[in-house]
């Protein structure tokens, strides 16, 4: 693609950004970026990553290859009124607005291309772990392009479309969970007379070793947690805690609760 363009310049059009540019998969020359209200932003996307800021949004969007809707879920309605009308009819369009479906965007932007990926900002550091969906009109050739892009700053799973709400609950919104989780590792520890800065490196250097366990090891992860676990351990006497205190049912509760948040957002633009 030569002309790609982010319509909104938020965290997740700046970890694309980020990681397409750093990964080489896509040259800065060819990436532009816009939106409404913040030009100081813009400014400084274009100053980091070299990317060219939008000045001429008609003979841009005629143009484009690929327009990346990345604004946030209650400016897209307006957003994309805008930008029906100045639309080649070649673009393809990929969102990465949470819970607005491909219909509601065919709906104003024509029976064009749509796909609609949920990545995590990971995607900073080429490990973003992702779902995408695709319209009818999609071609294989373009949705190879698109995994192509997102395997570059990651993982990509193609799914149905309404798979994508739990996967926004799941990995779209997962990486602030597990910052929640230091953040309460941290609360804890220090609490128990642990320097801050000491607890910060055990607690990523314990998260990172358990991930590469799951992701090296064929066990279950519950038969890598028993390993763990001697019966009346110290192990054990946290396993219990956390049985006490509801764990998997407040992680239950917190997947649920989002996933419920994402359909409400799509309600939204019917």
């Amino acid at each position: 693609m030569q002309t790609i363009v982010f319509a909104g310049a938020g965290s997740m059009a700046e970890a694309m950004i980020q990681g397409w540019v750093k990964e080489g998969i896509v040259a800065p020359q060819s990436i532009y970026v816009m939106n409404k209200t913040n030009k100081k932003k813009l400014d400084e996307l274009a100053q980091q990553f070299g990317v060219q800021v939008v000045v001429n949004s008609r003979d841009i969007l005629t143009r484009a290859d690929c327009v990346i809707l990345a604004m946030k879920p209650k400016d897209i309605a307006k957003a994309m009124v805008d930008i029906a009308p100045l639309l080649g009819q070649q673009t393809i369009v990929l969102s990465v607005v949470a819970g607005v479906s491909i219909d509601s965007i065919q709906s104003v932007l024509g029976k064009r291309p749509v796909a609609r990926v949920m990545p995590n900002t990971s995607a900073t550091i080429g490990m973003s772990a992702s779902g995408i969906a695709f319209s009818d009109e999609m071609t294989n050739d373009m949705k190879v392009t698109f995994k192509t892009l997102l395997e570059a700053i990651g993982i990509v799973f193609e799914v149905k479309e309404e798979e994508l709400h739990a996967i926004t609950a799941l990995s779209g919104s997962g990486p602030a969970y597990l910052y929640y989780l230091v953040e309460a590792f941290e609360a804890a520890a220090v609490k128990h007379g642990l320097e801050q800065s000491t607890v910060r490196a055990l607690a990523i250097q314990t998260i990172a070793g358990a991930a590469e366990m799951l992701k090296q090891s064929d066990a279950e992860p519950q038969e890598l947690r028993r390993r763990v676990t001697s019966p009346g351990g110290t192990t054990a006497a946290g396993i219990n805690a956390l049985e006490n205190h509801h764990f998997k049912e407040t992680i239950a509760a917190c997947i649920d609760e989002a996933t419920k948040r994402s359909r409400e957002l799509a309600n939204d633009q019917c």
